[in-house]
């Protein structure tokens, strides 16, 4: 069998919940930014860190790459390092990702993510929580797109997720 199963098996044993924070939402670099922690056990996310500072520098050329001007931040204190996690949404229904990575608590060693890198799964629920927001609100919302703005920034996921 072609699949890893020790490795999955590890895996699924190690596997917990992780706490996810909505930490307000704000303007960077003429974007609206939902800005939320993540943190694995006995890891805290002070105040987003050097999340907004990574963000505005991902976001100042975004507009060229179709940007319609709302994003969600990620400062993920990880296990194994720091994520920071930049998701913009983009014209045609589509979106657009960059992923830093770095050592735990060195937030000035966060660097652009390899290649191919992809959310984690607690990324990955955050992201899926802010896609159905983002239809339910803006896209299928009612009202003027200011409004529909506002009820998606105030819809913020909160508690933990596995």
């Amino acid at each position: 069998m072609a699949v890893d199963t020790k490795a999955l098996r590890i895996l699924a044993d190690t596997h917990h919940a992780r706490t996810v924070r909505p930490l307000g939402t704000r303007e960077i670099a003429g974007h609206l930014v939902k800005v939320y922690g993540i943190e694995a056990p006995g890891r805290k996310v002070e105040d987003a860190g050097a999340g907004p500072a990574i963000a505005e520098a991902h976001l100042a050329g975004a507009r060229l790459r179709g940007s319609l001007g709302a994003a969600v931040l990620l400062v993920h204190a990880g296990g194994d390092g720091d994520y920071v996690l930049v998701h913009t949404w983009i014209e045609g229904d589509m979106s657009d990702l960059a992923v830093f990575v770095g050592p735990a608590g060195e937030p000035e060693g966060l660097r652009p993510g390899r290649q191919g890198l992809a959310p984690c799964v607690w990324e990955a629920a955050v992201f899926a929580y802010e896609r159905d927001a983002w239809v339910r609100h803006v896209l299928d919302g009612d009202g003027e797109i200011g409004d529909r703005l506002a009820a998606w920034s105030a819809d913020q996921l909160e508690g933990e997720v596995r």
